[in-house]
């Protein structure tokens, strides 16, 4: 899967200086669940791979060496890694991962939104990065729960386990979502990013990742 990522990978390994401890690693969760079609979900990859490319954010993420991975998730039993752990170790590998980002296939269709075993599956996942400063997981979703298990207290689950969780909420009318991200996914150190629909993902996904990796929380 993503062979061409890989193999640039590869020759970056020969080329790049020794890695050192990250900063920041930040896992970025989407929501792949029914209520985003086809041209929403392209919106949401393209409008990703865009704030990573961002000169001001890619200086940083490799300042700093913050390690990147990407998920999707949708339904109980729909929650998938789609990029690994990766350390942005110079301006090649944050070219590499946001090009892998942009051709990223949609992971299920025709799934339910279950917010609750998103966040169990992700918060999992930070057992693989011990060595970075700071543990960010970035939730981004266009709907409230319709499966699942109950979400309240996996923020706090979250905090013990020292990981800041900030959201993303699409809306289409009202602040419904943004509401429901506020009172049940983030931590209390972490923040919501409002997007006017999918169309506003690309403005609301590039503040969110600024704001997440030059240390502003809350």
């Amino acid at each position: 899967m993503h062979c061409m990522f890989w193999r640039a990978l590869c020759v970056f390994l020969l080329l790049a200086p020794p890695a050192r401890a990250c900063e920041t690693a930040l896992l970025l969760a989407m929501d792949v669940s029914n209520s985003v079609d086809v041209a929403e979900y392209r919106l949401q990859i393209d409008g990703l791979a865009a704030a990573l490319s961002d000169p001001e954010i890619a200086e940083i993420l490799v300042r700093d060496r913050v390690t990147l991975s990407v998920m999707q998730w949708s339904g109980v039993d729909n929650q998938t890694i789609s990029l690994p752990w990766t350390q942005m170790l110079s301006p090649a590998y944050v070219t590499a991962f946001a090009g892998a980002v942009r051709t990223l296939e949609r992971a299920y269709v025709l799934s339910d939104t279950a917010p609750a075993e998103a966040l169990r599956f992700a918060l999992r996942q930070f057992r693989d990065v011990p060595g970075c400063t700071r543990r960010i997981l970035d939730v981004s979703g266009d709907g409230t729960p319709n499966a699942g298990s109950d979400v309240r207290g996996l923020n706090r689950m979250a905090e013990q386990a020292g990981v800041t969780v900030n959201g993303l909420a699409i809306e289409s009318m009202g602040l419904t979502i943004t509401n429901f991200y506020r009172r049940s996914i983030i931590t209390r150190d972490g923040f919501v990013i409002t997007a006017q629909g999918h169309r506003d993902y690309a403005r609301a996904i590039r503040a969110k990742i600024l704001r997440e990796i030059s240390r502003v929380l809350g």
